[in-house]
């Protein structure tokens, strides 16, 4: 799916339509203090196998494609439900 990398949508801050920059949403670094972390740690060190099962089955064949908008105006950045795609393109 190929998208523009601005578009007119509604901004929930200026409560009009203004124009908007898309990004993509990357993942960032986990932070090694939050207490998920500090458990799996734990629970990973010294003997003993992996907490978890492994994942079964196959990949699915779409992924979730979240997005963030930032409107062009007052600089706010907010985020829409994400949707499915097989693959996804930000066109000039």
């Amino acid at each position: 799916m190929k998208m523009p990398h601005n578009i007119k949508t509604y901004c929930p801050t200026c409560q009009v339509h203004t124009l908007h920059e898309v990004e993509r949403v990357r993942k960032r670094k986990a932070s090694e203090l939050k207490w998920g972390q500090r458990r799996f740690r734990r629970v990973t060190s010294g003997y003993g196998g992996f907490p978890r099962p492994k994942p079964e089955g196959r990949e699915k064949p779409t992924k979730r494609i979240p997005l963030r908008y930032r409107c062009r105006t007052c600089k706010k950045a907010h985020q829409k439900p994400c949707f499915r795609a097989k693959k996804f393109e930000l066109e000039e």
